[in-house]
């Protein structure tokens, strides 16, 4: 009891005692995560003008994205457009904010009936859009299917997003104006004319090793250029591929299984106890289901022409008839058996007409509200309509179908075998002229009519059995033990990587100038874990790590690093050397012009005077030299008659003289050369601003430390 007396009289302070110890083992185990600016660090996935885009936020724009593209994006193609939607999207709601630009609800019904007024689903009896309707199914929406209103709920927040940027790109257009004196000296640099002579002496006539560019001048170059060469951060590897490929002992061993199939065998049968025969691919009688359990390849029910048939295997497997196999035969990477299930004519052709009847759920319903049951009823309705009416055919599609054909009465015109789905398609090939039937498909119900076939010919049905030719075990252990003797002969000798490769044969490939967010390596697809590891923090020149990809593995070297700022004097010479090169030559050719006299300045430097007629600002381009703007800007200010001084042009040095000056005419009114001039600038406003406010804009991008 005593103990329980003390225990209570000090129990404050116990508090405290536990409350500090709690606290201490919370902010120990920050410090020992990096502190509260590593978490925080650990959910930003970057910041546009002190905006943070938080990872779980920008995640789910990412799938958004991979959603709406599906196989057609790959996921730092995702990861991409989804960081350039949500940079677009902060920078321009920062003007939104600034000049007062909001959507109300108000004008968000509006903009909802503009969209939807010319559907039926939203009109009264009279044909008139209606607003209790819209309110109806929205209702429906929010207490039956969530998925779809929050897909309805983003729709209208989509159209308040679009009409912000309509009314703030609007407000920007209508500052682009052009006057009259602008409008006229746009016709005048198209109209104002110059004939000329000159003389181009070339920087080639000069070779290039006679010319000697050091590095400290291309290092004074980069540096007085500094913004053209400026570099985010990049990495070069070099990589040795190792590929699990099958030996002609995999291929045989391939081969002889597949001709064991061919064959009836006999197995012994644990649950009978008793040895049975099993059918091969000769004798089966049910050649879909033998196909389908020992074949890598589904099933194809289809009837092939001869120009459908592997090429290689095309003669012999036309020439059998039904019930005959052919095999084994190789086949873009597998072993082939194949059984000729049937034998028929089809056209080669067919002209069609269909309704597309869509329904709630389907990815291209859009608002159509029926059901499926509905629509199955309803397609079911205009068959037996067609059927007994087959010249309606038109003018229900026009009322009913969802398709683009709706227009031309249904009519899909000629159309070749494996065009459509399968459904649709079997039934054109299959059927006959005059048929009218109703199939489904990922896209709805089709009410279908066949108009006429074309070129009936032979087609055969073939079961095929297929094994792909792959690296048996021992093939696969073989390139493992090669590779890691590989990659530990190069991780103990970092700088003979090269050396080393070439010793055993092995093709070296060097990879430079990698980005951060780059995705792919040339030849190898998608790399991500490669590029990710070559950027890693702690990761040092000379580095060697083994990577699995698909079909074998790559030993990477990390040969160098570059980081952001200035780009290196090694990697900006391929650019600075030519450049500076050409004005040393420059200085040489122009110590040898001298006088005005075309003729002879030609005669001395081995050139031909060369005549360009009709020459303007607009287009600043010299007959026989190509584009060369400042040599045509010095040529306009010369009188006539008048040779100009030596010019540093593109491709060489020039001499000019102005033979003829033509003026442009007079006009009375430049009115619709300065609305040309203003519809030119208006055409690209909207890219150009949000560029300029993306370079304006703070903008910190960890996408690398993430995906």
């Amino acid at each position: 009891m005593a103990v329980l007396n003390k225990i209570r009289q000090r129990s404050v302070f116990l508090i405290a005692i536990i409350a500090l110890a709690l606290f201490a083992f919370v902010l120990a185990d920050v410090l020992k995560n990096g502190g509260f600016s590593t978490q925080k660090s650990q959910r930003v996935l970057g910041t546009v003008n002190d905006e943070d885009i938080e990872q779980q936020e920008f995640a789910k724009l990412v799938e958004t994205q991979t959603a709406r593209y599906g196989n057609n994006i790959t996921n730092t193609q995702a990861v991409n457009a989804a960081w350039e939607q949500e940079v677009r999207r902060i920078i321009l709601d920062d003007q939104y904010e600034e000049l007062g630009i909001s959507i109300e609800q108000d004008r968000i019904n509006d903009l909802l009936k503009e969209a939807l007024q010319s559907d039926p689903n939203f009109q009264n009896a009279n044909g008139v859009f209606s607003e209790q309707k819209l309110k109806e199914y929205i209702a429906t929406l929010k207490s039956t299917n969530p998925t779809m209103y929050q897909q309805w709920v983003a729709y209208e927040q989509q159209l308040a997003n679009n009409e912000q940027q309509q009314i703030y790109f609007d407000l920007v257009k209508a500052g682009l104006n052009t006057s009259f004196k602008e409008g006229q000296m746009a016709y005048e640099m198209e109209n104002n004319l110059r004939d000329l002579e000159y003389i181009q002496v070339p920087y080639t006539s000069i070779k290039d090793e006679d010319v000697t560019v050091s590095k400290d001048e291309i290092s004074a170059y980069i540096k007085e250029h500094a913004n053209e060469f400026q570099t985010d951060a990049a990495r070069n590897i070099r990589y040795v591929k190792f590929s699990e490929d099958p030996t002609l002992g995999d291929e045989d061993a391939v081969k002889a299984e597949m001709a064991e199939l061919l064959k009836s065998r006999v197995e012994y049968t644990a649950a009978t106890k008793t040895n049975d025969t099993v059918a091969g691919l000769s004798n089966t009688t049910n050649p879909e289901e033998f196909v389908n359990e020992y074949s890598d390849l589904r099933y194809v029910d289809t009837y092939l022409f001869k120009n459908e048939l592997p090429k290689d295997a095309a003669d012999e497997l036309w020439s059998l008839d039904e019930g005959s196999v052919y095999g084994p035969y190789k086949d873009n990477g597998f072993y082939k058996i194949s059984k000729v299930v049937s034998v028929t004519q089809i056209p080669d052709s067919v002209q069609s007409s269909h309704i597309l009847l869509t329904y709630q759920g389907l990815q291209n319903a859009g608002a159509q509200t029926r059901t499926k049951a509905q629509a199955k009823k309803l397609a079911d309705s205009l068959e037996g309509v067609i059927k007994s009416s087959p010249s309606k055919m038109a003018e229900l599609a026009k009322e009913f179908s969802a398709d683009g054909s709706k227009e031309k009465g249904g009519d899909l015109g000629y159309t070749t075998k494996g065009r459509f789905v399968k459904p649709f398609n079997d039934f054109v090939f299959d059927g006959s002229t005059g048929d009218v039937g109703v199939v489904e498909s990922q896209f709805g119900y089709h009410v279908i009519r066949i108009d006429d076939q074309k070129n009936k010919q032979r087609a055969i049905k073939l079961a095929t059995v297929a094994k792909e030719i792959e690296p048996s075990q021992e093939t696969i252990n073989e390139v493992f033990n090669t590779t890691t003797k590989f990659q530990m002969a190069v991780s103990e000798n970092k700088n003979e990587f090269d050396e080393i490769a070439k010793k055993d044969n092995y093709t070296v490939r060097p990879v430079n100038s990698i980005k951060a967010l780059d995705e792919t390596l040339p030849g190898q697809g998608s790399q991500r874990d490669i590029i990710r590891w070559a950027f890693d923090e702690e990761r040092s020149t000379g580095d060697v790590e083994r990577f699995n990809v698909d079909g074998g593995y790559l030993v990477v070297q990390l040969t160098k690093k570059t980081e952001k700022g200035l780009l290196p004097v090694d990697e900006a010479s391929p650019r600075v050397t030519p450049i500076l090169r050409n004005q040393k030559k420059a200085e040489q050719i122009k110590k040898n012009i001298s006088g005005k006299d075309l003729s002879a300045i030609a005669s001395a430097n081995n050139v031909s005077v060369q005549t360009s007629p009709g020459v303007n600002l607009k287009n600043p381009t010299l007959a026989g030299s190509g584009t060369e703007p400042k040599v045509v800007g010095v040529a306009f200010g010369l009188e006539k008659d008048e040779v100009s001084a030596p010019i540093e042009g593109n491709r060489g040095v020039y001499v000019v003289k102005v033979t003829e000056i033509t003026p442009a005419k007079e006009l009375d009114n430049y009115a619709s050369f300065a609305v040309q001039k203003v519809n030119a600038d208006r055409a690209t406003v909207n890219m150009r601003v949000v560029q300029a406010l993306k370079d304006a804009a703070t903008i910190e991008d960890k996408r690398s430390n993430f995906y």
